[in-house]
């Protein structure tokens, strides 16, 4: 994977091809388009917490440094992440921006955001979005920067039901090279809560953790390292 700027660490789980589709294949569809420079017009994702915002964005990224372009992705949220951190992205071939409702309305982020859309549109880069909510339901504090965003292309992610979480987590982690057996992915469902993104993030714990101990992901290894999680 090609370096990214900013110093922002990619999640290795997070690829086009682990995202389970089930109802938002034709937003795939669209969002694979921008990390192969295919298309460049902005692309606004919106959905709850724990719908698939922040991996499909870092897999645009991922999809982007494959290809040997050049990608930023940069979470908005962040109490770290500053204004002037957008200078000079415009000259990338892909950005994503994340947690786009936290600097909406502050005023200090307006100008430098206006002007890295206006430079990627200039340089054919592509943008790309995320939010808890849709344009139109944002309060943009500069006119100007509300009308361009509103015109972005437009996906509502949609949750995977409860009923296909088990093969999109098999899926996933098959496309990390594990094996998740039928009672261990049992034992996960009845343990966890029925949210996909909490059990991604405890897929992404045992990964680590069946890497560092060589095991596999048997229902006694898995037991015990959630076990020994705070």
């Amino acid at each position: 994977m090609q370096q990214l700027p900013l110093g922002v660490t990619l999640r290795p789980g997070s690829t086009l091809a682990s995202f389970a589709p089930g109802d938002n294949a034709p937003l795939l569809a669209s969002l694979a388009r921008r990390p192969r420079g295919e298309a460049v017009t902005p692309l606004w994702l919106w959905g709850s917490a724990g719908s698939g915002r922040t991996h499909l964005l870092q897999a645009a990224c991922a999809a982007a440094g494959a290809a040997s372009r050049r990608a930023a992705y940069l979470p908005l949220g962040d109490p770290s992440i500053r204004p002037a951190q957008l200078a000079g992205l415009e000259v990338l071939d892909l950005v994503c921006l994340d947690d786009l409702e936290v600097i909406a309305p502050r005023a200090e982020w307006q100008h430098d955001l206006f002007a890295l859309y206006q430079g990627l549109l200039e340089r054919e880069g592509a943008l790309v979005v995320a939010a808890a909510a849709p344009p139109a339901a944002l309060e943009f504090v500069l006119p100007d920067l509300a009308s361009r965003l509103r015109a972005a292309e437009v996906w509502q992610l949609r949750a995977l039901p409860e009923h296909a979480q088990g093969a999109a987590l098999t899926q996933r982690a098959a496309v990390r090279g594990l094996e998740l057996p039928v009672e261990t992915l049992a034992y996960l469902q009845r343990r966890l809560p029925r949210d996909f993104a909490a059990l991604c993030e405890v897929l992404d714990r045992l990964d680590a953790a069946a890497l560092a101990a060589q095991r596999p992901l048997t229902v006694p290894f898995v037991r015990s390292v959630l076990d020994a999680t705070p």
